[in-house]
C-alpha cells in the first residue's frame, strides 16, 4: 500500500508516507503526513493531488480555539472553519486503524465512482 516513507526534518518533524497510485482510478499523488507528540497530540493530514484538484481532510488532537481538541477537518479541503469536534481512541494504533479504515473506505469509494 505504501510507496515511501521518510521523516521529513525541515520545520517541524513528521513522518511522511506515499501511497501507490496504482491502487487509486485516474492517476492520484496520494500522502499521509503525521505528526505525534509527547502529550499524545497528533495530525494525520491526508491528500490526494490530481491534475486538476486536490482532496484532503484531517484528523487532530491538539489545544486550538476553533474546535475542541479533537476534531475532524473535513474534506475536500480540510478547512478550520468546518471542523467538526470528534473523539478519537486514546491509543495511538486504534487511531492509526481508525485513519487507515477511512483511507480504505475513500478508495473503495473512489473505484465504485468510476
Amino acid at each position: 500500500m505504501f510507496e515511501s516513507a521518510e521523516i521529513v526534518t525541515e520545520g517541524k518533524l513528521y513522518l511522511r508516507v506515499e501511497l501507490f497510485s496504482e491502487y487509486y482510478p485516474r492517476g492520484a499523488s496520494t500522502r499521509f503526513e503525521i505528526r505525534w507528540y509527547r502529550n499524545d497530540d497528533f495530525n494525520f493530514h491526508y491528500q490526494e493531488e490530481r491534475r486538476d484538484s486536490m482532496w484532503e481532510c484531517r484528523w487532530d488532537r491538539h489545544p486550538n480555539a476553533h474546535n475542541s481538541r479533537n476534531h475532524f477537518h473535513p474534506p475536500p479541503d480540510a478547512s478550520r472553519t468546518d471542523a467538526e469536534d470528534a473523539q478519537w481512541p486514546n491509543d495511538h494504533r486504534d487511531v492509526c486503524r481508525l485513519v487507515l479504515d477511512c483511507v480504505e473506505e475513500r478508495i473503495e469509494t473512489l473505484w465504485e465512482r468510476r
